[in-house]
């Protein structure tokens, strides 16, 4: 296990698991959601290293969601990735507490972060800001009401 920085100081970690220096290549991310706390955000999806034995070692592709879980098994591998998401919490969020939790090692225990809820309002544009679009574009004059774009109610659920 080495340190393989992607961006910055402490975001990669190098751990070869096969001969010739292949393995994964850890891309390490922080989760800061929760006010006043940094932790890690796991992702289980690894490049493949390449060259891990020698002095240019690189990633490329993807490597297996086995292989890390069965990284992830090793205690030595955590205990290194625990040093490094700490050193990248210091980094990125300096006045937050870091919080260690435990990698999933089976995939049923991988929990993705979950995408935030777009609402209608997010995806439709407003009614107003259509009627003047196609006003401009048919060269029709534009009134007052054209211009007044308050948030609509959001229509009843159901038929």
């Amino acid at each position: 296990m080495f340190s393989l920085p992607r961006h910055q100081p402490d975001d990669g970690l190098a751990v070869v698991t096969r001969p010739r220096g292949e393995g994964l290549h850890l891309w390490l991310d922080t989760d800061t959601g929760e006010p006043g706390w940094c932790r890690p955000r796991w992702n289980p999806d690894a490049a493949r290293l390449r060259g891990g034995d020698g002095p240019s070692p690189t990633s490329s592709g993807r490597a297996s969601r086995q292989e890390f879980y069965a990284a992830m098994a090793r205690g030595r591998v955590r205990l290194e990735l625990r040093r490094h998401f700490e050193a990248l919490c210091r980094r990125k969020a300096p006045r937050r507490s870091f919080a260690w939790t435990e990698p999933p090692r089976r995939p049923q225990e991988f929990r993705p972060p979950p995408l935030a809820r777009f609402e209608e309002e997010h995806l439709l544009s407003h009614p107003n800001a259509i009627r003047r679009a196609e006003k401009q574009l048919l060269g029709l004059p534009l009134i007052p009401a054209d211009w007044r774009d308050e948030r609509q109610l959001r229509p009843p659920d159901g038929p």
